[in-house]
């Protein structure tokens, strides 16, 4: 094979790439969409309330109290693997994603040493009372907005009841919790009859 021959179908074989080359930036001219304003789909429901129904009422919830009355450490410990993966909960372990859980009941909020808070955590102030978890485990950036907690809450009151009861117990000085007698509603006694 001589070079007139070589330099015919490398001369073929680039005229023909350019061809495709011109062929594919006319296509894109002719058929390319036009850019959204805002990336992303927009998908519109509407959604329409059952014929002679009102608002929905958010559930009430039953007072901590008269759960804590019944409830379970080793449920909540069981319940507390669901934080396990954030936080810990032994005197002097180190912290995690979130910060270790010793002694949360009573303690001051943002006050662990060398965990960095949330300004939102930060500003709130105050200690942790039980109502204060209560109403945090519910539904954290509820409470809290701006929290840098993901978790997003324990609806059910007992669970919370039980998760309460267990960080209670990791602390030296458990916080008296609310005995079954003392959170049942008192019961009026038989009246006497006047004389």
């Amino acid at each position: 094979m001589d070079s007139d021959e070589i330099n015919k179908y490398l001369m073929a074989f680039l005229s023909t790439c350019l061809v495709l080359l011109s062929l594919n930036i006319a296509a894109g001219a002719l058929f390319s969409p036009p850019k959204p304003a805002k990336p992303g789909y927009e998908i519109a429901v509407t959604e329409e309330p059952a014929k002679g129904a009102g608002p929905a009422a958010p559930a009430e919830q039953e007072p901590i109290g008269k759960l804590l009355a019944t409830a379970d450490p080793a449920r909540g410990e069981t319940a507390a693997r669901k934080c396990a993966a954030c936080h810990t909960f032994g005197k002097g372990e180190p912290n995690k994603v979130g910060p270790n859980l010793w002694g949360i009941v009573g303690r001051p909020r943002a006050s662990v040493p060398n965990f960095n808070y949330s300004a939102a955590m930060k500003a709130k102030g105050g200690n942790w009372t039980i109502d204060d978890l209560n109403t945090y485990l519910i539904n954290p950036k509820a409470m809290i907005p701006g929290t840098n907690m993901t978790f997003a809450g324990l609806p059910r009151g007992s669970e919370r009841a039980d998760v309460i009861a267990f960080l209670n117990t990791r602390a030296d000085n458990p916080a008296p919790l609310p005995k079954a007698a003392e959170a049942a509603p008192a019961t009026p006694g038989p009246k006497s009859a006047a004389r």
